[in-house]
């Protein structure tokens, strides 16, 4: 299992094509969405997340109003206030957790969201291999960046490629 996140951005820019064939792959073939969550399961017990964090340095997370009302509530403002002080427009348009350049998240301390009863739905789910709307093959065009800086993603598409023999 590699957890190396130096290796892990080489090796996801290294692949990047090949992980993109293998997106199409998986579109155009017969497979096993259980099959898939069952590994991406297995490997998701094996890391611990608290030990990366990398998710929260790079990512970007996309609000929605249940989000931020829980979020304004939980760190005890109003809404207004919470969007004023917490928030930032995303690139695409929308509301993101604020965030920099340095640290990434406002909310994450060393490795440890302070929001963590909270977080947002986006939060909870990551990295969407086994928690997530729709079929694994759906949200594919998700992974593909996620193989550069998130360990499970990197390992679970490893996996996959190998298991059913993909090359």
């Amino acid at each position: 299992m590699l957890t190396d996140l130096v290796q892990i951005r080489r090796l996801g820019q290294q692949n990047k094509s090949e992980n993109s064939r293998f997106r199409a792959y998986l579109r155009n073939h017969r497979h096993s969405d259980r099959r898939l969550r069952i590994m991406a399961e297995e490997i998701e017990s094996q890391i611990d997340c608290t030990q990366c964090a990398n998710c929260c340095r790079v990512g970007e997370v996309p609000l929605v109003d249940r989000d931020i009302e829980k979020l304004s509530k939980f760190v005890g403002c109003t809404k207004d206030e919470f969007v004023r002080d917490y928030t930032q427009s995303a690139a695409e348009g929308g509301l993101i957790l604020k965030r920099t350049e340095e640290s990434g998240c406002v909310f994450l301390h060393v490795n440890l969201c302070s929001v963590y009863e909270a977080r947002p739905h986006n939060c909870a789910n990551y990295p969407h291999l086994v928690r997530g709307a729709g079929s694994i093959d759906s949200r594919m065009w998700e992974f593909l960046k996620r193989t550069e800086h998130c360990p499970i993603v990197y390992n679970w598409m490893e996996a996959v490629k190998t298991d059913i023999g993909f090359r």
